[in-house]
């Protein structure tokens, strides 16, 4: 009876045993953003940039002072020699006055010590006065006509500091900014205007450090102004920074603008210049794509097998880092689909749903192709 009870329990736990076991769920397909590695040509890449003058002018006055009056506001346009600007001279009036005192007075003395060197030099004719006292009378007078020098030097000085009071437009052209207020102190120096003078156009962009080899001067470009989409005009880079800013670690590049393009373009238009780059024959992939290798030396890439639909860690070789994309020196194929993004969330064998920017599975659509 014992072992009857002993073998049923066995049999029940045995059987509740069998009922726990399940099988484990297969793992579900997780959608991935696959990209085919771009080929051989030349890439365009587009950089934002602003429609400066090509010569432009910091406009300050040469002396300092309480600033009077501004004839002139930014976006108008100016002659050559037309007043922007006046200081108040009353300072600069007395100075001058004082200079003439001065320099009249340096006048006077300089008559006198001409007729006392002429009297002493009759005299020693005569040989009423000794040599040494026409020596002496002949040196006052070169003091004398030092310091009416002297003085009238001052006194140039004084009007032009007086004259410096006024700002005038050095060319023609369009105030692009204003810097300063009427009734401002201001120090000699500080800009007052910043003038763009008529004539050629340019458009400043910034160049990155990583690829500012593959740049030069007099490389052909296009422009398209942002308020013009779809039209482009021919531009050339005309100069580029020797040293990177030290924040932005970007080169300062100027394009010129063709002849045709000055009468579509304004001063502070913001513009796009697409700059074409040789590429060679290594196919690249973007920078989110590459993942770390089997070991450290070595870079790899997630590789979507189109027949399982798993993920596969490809090992490649790399070229130089560009500031988008990547040159894969070998590894790769051009119909390989890889993982473009998120590929540190990956895992080898997983399965996968690949799918283009627009968010359609790519798998079906090449199944599709093969058949």
């Amino acid at each position: 009876m014992n072992t009857a009870r002993w073998i049923g329990g066995s049999l029940l736990l045995a059987l509740l045993a069998a009922c726990g076991k399940t099988e484990p769920a297969p793992a579900h397909a997780v959608p991935v953003l696959v990209v085919h590695p771009q080929g051989s040509g030349d890439a365009i890449t587009a950089y934002p940039g602003e429609v400066r003058a090509r010569e432009e002018a910091a406009l300050a006055f040469r002396v300092g002072g309480n600033l009077l009056r501004r004839e002139v506001d930014a976006g108008q346009r100016v002659k050559r020699g037309q007043l922007l600007a006046e200081l108040d001279v009353a300072d600069y009036a007395l100075q001058a006055r004082a200079a003439q005192a001065q320099y009249a007075a340096a006048e006077a003395d300089l008559v006198r010590a001409r007729d006392e060197q002429k009297r002493y030099a009759a005299l020693a004719g005569q040989q009423l006065v000794s040599r040494s006292a026409l020596d002496a009378q002949t040196a006052a007078l070169k003091a004398a006509q030092g310091q009416a020098d002297a003085a009238r030097s001052n006194l140039d000085v004084a009007r032009n500091q007086a004259g410096y009071a006024q700002l005038r437009a050095p060319v023609d052209g369009v105030i692009a900014s204003r810097q300063a207020e009427a009734g401002q102190v201001v120090a000699a120096g500080q800009t007052i205007y910043t003038l763009a003078a008529d004539g050629a156009r340019e458009v400043a962009i910034a160049l990155p450090e990583s690829g500012i080899r593959d740049f030069e001067v007099g490389q052909a470009v296009e422009v398209e102004l942002w308020n013009r989409p779809g039209k482009r005009w021919p531009g050339t880079i005309r100069e580029i920074a020797p040293a990177a800013d030290a924040q932005a670690r970007t080169y300062a590049t100027r394009v010129s603008l063709a002849a045709e393009a000055l009468d579509a373009v304004e001063l502070g238009q913001s513009a796009r210049v697409y700059v074409a780059h040789a590429k060679g024959g290594a196919l690249n992939v973007p920078l989110a794509a590459v993942q770390p290798g089997r070991t450290q030396q070595q870079a790899g890439v997630w590789v979507v097998d189109p027949g399982k639909g798993t993920l596969h860690l490809r090992e490649v070789t790399l070229g130089a880092y560009g500031a988008q994309s990547v040159p894969v020196l070998s590894g790769l194929k051009a119909d390989d689909w890889v993982v473009a993004a998120g590929g540190h969330l990956l895992r080898e064998g997983q399965p996968v749903t690949a799918v283009d920017r627009g968010n359609k599975p790519v798998m079906q659509a090449a199944a599709k192709q093969g058949d």
